[in-house]
């Protein structure tokens, strides 16, 4: 992991705990560079990731530091205002209006483009499904009579 000989506890656990919140190998190996004074390649650092394949043999106690982390990070990113749909439109709203009174229309303009995006479901999984289909509603009432008329 690092160009000395001895690998910091300190160190692995940081890298352990920025992968499990998704963070790129290369930005962790950055940010261990700079926190801990210690070079270390991506390939290395992607070694600690137990998601993937060079981590698979990771020893145990990484991998339920990496779990216990990754668990703890996706729940709390409900506590994360700007994760909220409803917290978007309100901050963006604020945004627009600010560019507007620094006569920024052309950024308000976008910046209004984005509310209506955020409320029209635009960044969302749901899917609008129309169930009324009048053709086949007619042929159906149409076989519908055609058999009750046949059982007479």
């Amino acid at each position: 992991m690092a160009t000395t000989s001895k690998r910091s506890d300190p160190a692995k656990t940081y890298v352990v705990q920025a992968l499990a919140c998704y963070d790129s190998p290369s930005s962790v190996a950055d940010a261990v560079k700079a926190e801990f004074g210690v070079e270390v390649t991506r390939q290395t650092i992607e070694g600690y990731d137990p998601t993937k394949h060079a981590g698979k043999n990771v020893a145990k106690n990484w991998r339920d530091l990496f779990e216990t982390t990754r668990k703890q990070f996706l729940k709390s990113t409900a506590d994360i205002p700007i994760a909220h749909r409803s917290y978007r439109p309100r901050a963006i709203g604020r945004m627009a209006a600010h560019a507007e009174r620094l006569k920024n229309y052309a950024l308000a303009a976008q910046l209004l483009e984005q509310a209506a995006k955020e409320c029209g479901d635009i960044f969302t999984n749901r899917q609008k499904v129309d169930v009324t289909l009048p053709e086949y509603e007619r042929r159906l009432t149409e076989l519908e009579s055609a058999s009750v008329r046949r059982t007479r």
